[in-house]
């Protein structure tokens, strides 16, 4: 399994979308779509990533046209059939197992159209497994350091995940529902 960074899943994800993208359409696109601000994704970071994925062999790299001006001789990207494979895992993994409020399951969401609705409940249903898991350990944790009878500054330490998870698995069940709901 290749570990990928959050720009090499962002980035994947937007060329498989485009079919075939360069740098400058890349870019666009993630403004376009607010990327930057959720995923902390710069310019640079777009264009080391393509260089990234191009070494994994993950994308392929076909220069088109000519040198014009100061910048680099223009180059598309295409996914190869390993990146694809890398994608799908990477959805399914960032559905399945990111903590709450995280940018891979952001990213996972974002992807949601390369994989099949009920691969995505599979994974859905993975992440409540995940979350139920933390939500107890939390408590275990919370209950083992006195509980209800902590200093309200230390309980809310404990209070503010359990809170967020339980946000969180809310949102998943929803998403379960309407992407169950689709399928029929």
């Amino acid at each position: 399994m290749m570990n990928l960074s959050n720009v090499e899943f962002m980035l994947l994800q937007l060329i498989a979308e485009l079919d075939q993208a360069s740098g400058y359409d890349i870019n666009k696109l993630i403004d376009q779509r607010g990327y930057r601000q959720w995923a902390n994704i710069g310019t640079t970071s777009v264009y080391a990533g393509l260089k990234k994925l191009n070494e994994k062999k993950l994308v392929e790299s076909e220069p088109v046209g000519e040198k014009s001006g100061k910048g680099p001789i223009p180059t598309r990207f295409a996914i190869t059939e390993s990146g694809k494979a890398a994608l799908r895992n990477e959805i399914l993994t960032s559905l399945s197992t990111s903590r709450e409020r995280e940018q891979r399951f952001d990213l996972g969401l974002a992807a949601l159209p390369f994989i099949e609705e009920n691969e995505a409940v599979e994974a859905l249903r993975k992440r409540l497994d995940v979350l139920d898991e933390a939500a107890q350990t939390i408590t275990r944790t919370f209950e083992s350091q006195g509980g209800a009878r902590l200093p309200i500054h230390a309980r809310s330490l404990f209070r503010h995940p359990l809170n967020l998870i339980e946000s969180e698995r809310a949102f998943v069940l929803e998403l379960i529902h309407e992407l169950s709901e689709e399928r029929k």
